[in-house]
């Protein structure tokens, strides 16, 4: 049966014994080797503020016996021991292992992440560390607290108005916007403040964008500059993105200069 680890309840106790995580040790000579953890196919996980999503998690070990079992589950806080204030769990009780030799295998699980339930606090965005183990045929083992890190980030969203529309050669255009986030704590987007974000222009004629200037959100994440409108093309905002939200572009927004 799952576990599933709250921040009220998470330990490093519960962490490793959730999945009965064995004490490292080596029964030969030959140590159990990892050689890559993959979490989410190497992408940031970005999570909004109700939908849960579902994530591939895999360990990729060999040693001469062959491999037997394996095991990731991400964590967050400073150790296990103390200051852990969040984890997430397999939904299976056993990896599933894929040979790809006598002595390699790739195990894997999946992770369900829902946003109301296993990230209450905004805090929790950012690098998560991954807990990674193998387990051989032969009873060797090797196991990680920390063997990398992997991004959860609070989903964003931006948008774009180019106005008026259609307008006259060398007037000016007023394009406003706004750059929003998942708030895991109040299951709503609110504005992200203070962030720099590009507004960039393509003519009709063409397929590359132009960074015309930068500029910052206001206090309630809202975007308001002013532009020259010199021939028909597409306006838009492009954010770089941060450690804890993801990067996000508008579409173009097409004004038609007469």
């Amino acid at each position: 049966m799952r576990i599933r680890a709250t921040v009220a309840a998470a330990s490093g106790a519960l962490v490793l014994s959730a999945l009965a995580v064995p004490a490292a040790h080596a029964a030969t000579a030959d140590p159990v080797i990892i050689s890559k953890v993959s979490v989410n196919g190497g992408k940031n996980t970005v999570l909004g503020t109700t939908a849960a999503k579902t994530i591939t998690v895999s360990v990729t070990a060999s040693h001469p016996s062959g491999i037997a079992d394996g095991w990731v589950i991400l964590w967050h806080g400073k150790s296990l021991d103390q200051g852990m204030d969040g984890a997430l769990l397999p939904n299976e009780e056993e990896a599933t292992c894929k040979a790809a030799s006598a002595t390699t295998s790739t195990c894997s699980y999946t992770i369900t992440i829902d946003p109301r339930v296993d990230l209450p606090k905004n805090a929790l965005a950012g690098s998560w560390h991954v807990l990674a183990g193998a387990e051989a045929k032969d009873g060797s083992s090797t196991s990680y607290d920390s063997y990398a890190t992997a991004k959860i980030q609070r989903l964003s969203k931006l948008t774009v108005n180019a106005a008026p529309e259609p307008v006259k050669k060398g007037r000016t255009i007023t394009v406003t916007g706004k750059l929003s986030r998942a708030n895991w704590e109040t299951h709503a987007y609110a504005g992200y403040t203070g962030q720099s974000v590009k507004l960039q222009f393509r003519k009709k004629t063409s397929s590359t964008y132009t960074t015309v200037k930068t500029i910052k959100t206001n206090s309630t994440g809202n975007l308001k500059t002013t532009a020259t409108a010199s021939v028909d093309g597409y306006w838009r905002y492009s954010f770089a993105g941060t450690s804890t939200t993801p990067a996000v572009t508008t579409a173009g927004d097409f004004v038609d200069v007469r």
